[in-house]
């Protein structure tokens, strides 16, 4: 009889688990080689023709790519006034891309893709050695089918390389604790854990210390060595791991100025953007980061950050209410998803992208937590490699769930792809878990197999029928395969018939299924996507920004989740202009500050009137509003233009005294104000101060004399 040792552990012993060459049957390979090229197609279909995808990263490439100062610090401009909201490593390649293939839309997707096929590799390679070949395929299937995994890895935020950086991780760690290894080289496997922690530290922060519980438990109960050796090791990794993370952050601090504003940070500093604004402020949702003082956010009768009970990192909309959705509770940026609290992750807009395969996860951990309890009840020889992997993966699916799930700042749905790589391979060594419970010959364990693929399916349908006016035949496709499976599985352990294996394969079906098809549909149709460019999600249009999946608006009029009065349903009932309203849905649907990704005609004919009056000047025209105004200029232009007050126009750079100085030499040709973006300077803080400056300092020039248009575009050479 099967021990409940041997129950916990997945289908291969440690001598099985990496097959030489000889003995791999071919099938594997092609399989895997299958998967790889579908991810491939997924993640790279029709990238040359998806747009400039996140301006806001967009335009920093661009400028990255045009000097060592604007490479290292992550500029967002040519001019290297103010950087990106993060640390740079993650726009990296896509800078490298550029300097390759030249300045193309494609040319910013690509990193991404082959990001994120190399982590579907990269974990084939991780769950081969922890839980055999059939496994690491099931896995890498799963991390390929994810479908906010998917949608994300075709836009240019840094979460690819992050997800990337994440499963080199899990891949050094587990090569720390296999059985048989030296001491020595469990050690150096460990630190190269650690390394590759801190370079996902610099390419999202905080975020990537997330996995850092799941590492440390991993191998504090999993590595079979002495108590006092596992401690020291854990010390040398957390030393690899503040050197890795924080030797960049050094060189920002000795680099010699003239140098560029940490966009996103109250003090220009990275330690005060990484552990404010992208740390602290993202979970607990205090007003840290995003500096400028009350009414930064310059709103129409905006509050300012943290006026009222306002959303996380300010912002100043209507009110004090932070971003739509705000509150200690709400959705976060924009609303993106539903209030904070245990259900977040299975939520309305959520689910669909990522929660498909977690439920099963959750119920093989909790069978793996009773076999385990059990084994250690009857004092039996534990599999310290197998126990490691459950810790570390276990860890890393609960600690990032209840963090997305309650953290009280900015959360987008995109976030979750992080989980994806741990769901993944929990759900292909649970599957071999619940295979090895079915082949019992006694007792009832075997149902656990039919049970996990019927909460699978379950699940499935019940976040398909969300909106069946999308795709809704999927349900029944995956209720049929399901049912067909587990009467497979049903009959054939009660007669002891043949067939048990193909039905348990039509399992695997059904469990990928409907996920498959959400994947296919991010990357094929990219109509279905409800927030296509920089907010990646996959679905129902209409899921991602504006409420509810299937279009279905909720909150204020505007659509904005969480909204309580007023239109565009702004905590505070202060309203919006529709035009206003209008500007904001297009940015945050990623078609830019200014409402597409183009330049308008009277944008067109302000950059030749700028580039004519102001050859001479360094900036030839610094833009209200931030990046939101400013980044379609960048991303379609040559010219050396700037946003003022980094993403949201909030930032104190240039500050008003940097701006006498530009005058003063001469370097700052126009500032233009009244953009789609350019709500700054109406609210308060330095973008008032800054505001108030160039009316007092800049001459407005007629819109006659560049063509006519809405903004109002101020001559700062000619006092």
């Amino acid at each position: 009889m099967t021990t409940a040792a041997e129950a916990t552990a997945p289908p291969a012993g440690p001598a099985t688990q990496i097959e030489s060459p000889g003995r791999r049957p071919r099938w594997r390979t092609y399989a895997l080689g299958a998967i790889l090229l579908g991810a491939t197609v997924l993640y790279g279909w029709d990238i040359w023709g998806s747009g400039w995808g996140n301006e806001f990263y967009s335009a920093a490439v661009k400028s990255m790519s045009q000097g060592l100062t604007n490479f290292v610090f992550g500029s967002f401009d040519p001019a290297g006034v103010v950087t990106v909201d993060k640390p740079p490593m993650g726009l990296w390649p896509q800078v490298v891309s550029v300097w390759i293939f030249g300045w193309h839309a494609w040319a910013l997707a690509l990193p991404q893709a082959l990001e994120g096929v190399a982590a579907v590799f990269l974990l084939h390679r991780t769950v081969r050695r922890w839980a055999g070949e059939n496994v690491a395929l099931i896995a890498a299937a799963a991390l390929a089918l994810t479908p906010i995994t998917v949608a994300i890895d075709r836009v240019n935020n840094p979460d690819a390389a992050l997800t990337l950086l994440c499963v080199a991780a899990a891949y050094a760690f587990t090569r720390s604790v296999e059985v048989g290894i030296t001491a020595r080289s469990a050690t150096k496997w460990l630190l190269q854990a650690a390394f590759w922690v801190g370079c996902g530290f610099l390419t999202k922060s905080l975020a990537a210390w997330m996995i850092v519980p799941a590492l440390a438990v991993g191998y504090l109960f999993g590595r079979n060595a002495s108590w006092g050796r596992r401690i020291v090791d854990l010390l040398a990794a957390g030393g690899v791991l503040l050197a890795s993370s924080f030797w960049w952050v050094l060189l920002t601090v000795v680099w010699p100025s003239p140098k560029p504003y940490v966009g996103g940070s109250t003090d220009g500093g990275e330690l005060s953007l990484i552990f404010g604004y992208n740390g602290l402020g993202r979970v607990f949702g205090e007003n840290i980061g995003r500096g400028g003082g009350a009414g930064a956010g310059g709103f129409p009768g905006g509050a300012g950050p943290g006026a009222g009970t306002g959303g996380a990192a300010g912002g100043g909309f209507p009110g004090g209410g932070g971003f739509p959705g705000g509150g200690r509770g709400g959705g976060g940026f924009g609303g993106f998803a539903e209030g904070n609290g245990i259900t977040r992750m299975f939520g309305e807009q959520v689910g669909g992208q990522i929660s498909w395969l977690m439920p099963l996860g959750l119920f093989v951990l909790a069978v793996v937590a009773v076999t385990g309890v059990l084994a250690w009840r009857r004092k039996l020889p534990a599999d310290h490699q197998r126990r490691a992997g459950w810790f570390m993966w276990g860890t890393w699916l609960i600690v990032l769930s209840l963090v997305f799930s309650f953290q009280q700042g900015i959360f987008h749905q995109y976030y979750t792809t992080q989980l994806a790589p741990a769901i993944a391979a929990l759900a292909g060594a649970g599957l071999a878990l619940l295979w090895r419970h079915y082949r019992q010959p006694t007792g009832f364990s075997w149902l656990l197999l039919p049970a996990g693929i019927v909460i699978t399916a379950v699940w499935a349908w019940v976040l398909v029928s969300r909106d069946t006016s999308w795709n809704g035949w999927l349900r029944y496709a995956v209720a049929a395969v399901a049912a067909i499976a587990v009467l497979g599985l049903v009959l054939a352990k009660l007669l002891n018939a043949a067939g048990a294996r193909v039905a348990a394969v039509l399992g695997i079906v059904a469990v990928l299924l409907a996920p498959g098809v959400w994947s296919a549909a991010a990357a094929v149709d990219s109509g279905s996507a409800g927030g296509p460019g920089g907010l990646a999600t996959a679905g129902p249009p209409g899921g991602g920004f504006g409420g509810a999946p299937g279009g279905r608006r909720g909150g204020g009029q505007g659509g904005f989740p969480g909204g309580q009065g007023g239109a565009g349903g702004f905590p505070g009932g202060q309203q919006l202009s529709p035009e206003q309203l209008e500007q904001l849905e297009q940015r945050f649907r990623g078609g830019g500050g200014r409402g597409g990704s183009t330049l308008t005609a009277e944008d067109k004919k302000i950059l030749d009137y700028v580039v004519k009056n102001a050859p001479n000047a360094k900036i030839k025209l610094a833009v209200e509003g931030g990046a939101m105004a400013s980044e379609t200029f960048i991303v379609n232009s040559d010219v050396t233009v700037i946003g003022m007050g980094g993403f949201m126009g909030t930032d104190n750079s240039p500050s008003v005294d940097l701006l006498k100085q530009w005058q003063s030499e001469g370097s700052l040709g126009f500032v233009l104000a009244g953009g789609a973006g350019g709500f700054g300077g109406r609210g308060g803080g330095v973008a008032q101060e800054r505001t108030q400056w160039v009316q007092q300092n800049c001459k407005v020039v007629p819109a006659s004399a560049y063509g006519g248009g809405t903004q109002t575009l101020y001559d700062c050479l000619t006092k």
